[in-house]
């Protein structure tokens, strides 16, 4: 399995040699995106990795970047023109963000440095490396801030636990499973929505981003821990799919947005993946409406965005009293373990 370390480049000595390398694959990806589209346009021919090999032979000796960081440009364009089917992506500038792709056999990692094409780049090592090295990259982000990654190939898996789950994602509780237990934060967008407008109105660029960064980071880090912690306890997971696009159009969209939950799904798929546990992911349609107790939709079960501040509601058909997210985590997993249909079908299985 193929594991990403990421680290934050020590770039103040450094950040002008880094922006020339990133200006130098910015001319190798112009190159090959126009060449690759004047081949379409007049040919009608869609050029592969290999039929760019010959045409950018001997470019490493004209630029600060060696042969596998070319290479490693080329197939980039030719995978990303195939993933969103253009014949032309866009054009990489002095806006774009840095981006210098490497090999792993082209470059040395020691006592916190990285080695790439004759220059040393400090880095702040907050944990060991494991694996071998297979690609990597530095990358810039808005702020102007270096950062090297390594995608490693590790062989050990780490083991789980032996919870069997399901997981309502929300607005209140982010994350509600099925036994009880809720993972909630603040909303950050909310949190820090009025030193944004006074850096918005004020016209402060940096101020500006480095609000959009912390809100970023912190919501990154507590979905990581979450994520961790879920796939560390359990070996089967399932998690309520929310078409979260219809509902940023809605009131709800700061919310919804900051909620996060394509990231949290994303993340959950893969450390599970590690852990060599399940994560199922399954509809969640009538999973509020539905008493996970007699498996049928009752009269006075919430329903809609009007019902959304009905927290609690007892069952007409058995009597049973239900918090609403937990009910909900509970039928979503019936509904991926085949106990119960999304239509409120109780199976006697």
């Amino acid at each position: 399995m193929i594991l990403t370390y990421s680290y934050r480049v020590k770039d103040q000595g450094v950040r002008k040699k880094l922006c020339r390398l990133a200006r130098a694959v910015n001319l190798v990806w112009n190159y090959t995106n126009e060449t690759s589209y004047n081949a379409i346009r007049n040919h009608g021919k869609w050029l592969t990795k290999y039929d760019f090999r010959p045409l950018l032979k001997g470019t490493s000796k004209e630029l600060p970047i060696n042969s596998q960081t070319v290479q490693a440009v080329s197939d980039e364009l030719v995978t990303r023109r195939k993933q969103f089917k253009k014949a032309k992506l866009k054009w990489r500038g002095k806006d774009s963000l840095g981006w210098v792709p490497f090999n792993g056999q082209t470059i040395q990692v020691r006592e916190g440095a990285v080695f790439y094409n004759g220059e040393r780049y400090r880095f702040w090592e907050h944990r060991k490396i494991q694996g071998k090295i297979k690609t990597g990259s530095f990358t810039q982000d808005s702020r102007g801030r270096w950062y090297v990654h390594f995608q490693c190939e590790v062989d050990e898996a780490v083991e789980h636990g032996n919870r069997e789950i399901g997981i309502d994602l929300g607005l209140k509780d982010q994350v509600t499973c099925s036994d009880g237990q809720k993972y909630t934060r603040e909303n950050l967008t909310k949190k820090y929505e009025v030193q944004l407008a006074q850096a918005q109105r004020a016209k402060k660029v940096k101020w500006i981003k480095a609000i959009h960064s912390r809100i970023k980071n912190k919501r990154k880090d507590w979905t990581h821990q979450v994520t961790s912690k879920l796939c560390k306890s359990s070996k089967y997971i399932v998690v309520g799919q929310i078409h979260s696009k219809k509902l940023a159009q809605t009131r709800l969209a700061k919310s919804v947005l900051d909620a996060s939950w394509g990231s949290f799904t994303t993340l959950l798929q893969y450390k599970a993946i590690r852990h060599g546990m399940v994560v199922q992911i399954v509809s969640e349609k009538w999973s509020t409406q539905t008493c996970s107790c007699c498996g049928v939709i009752p009269e006075g079960a919430p329903k809609g965005i009007s019902a959304l501040g009905v927290r609690s509601w007892r069952c007409s058909g058995c009597g049973a009293q239900h918090d609403r997210d937990i009910n909900a985590a509970q039928n979503i997993f019936n509904f991926g373990a085949g106990r119960c249909t999304p239509t409120g079908n109780l199976s006697l299985q």
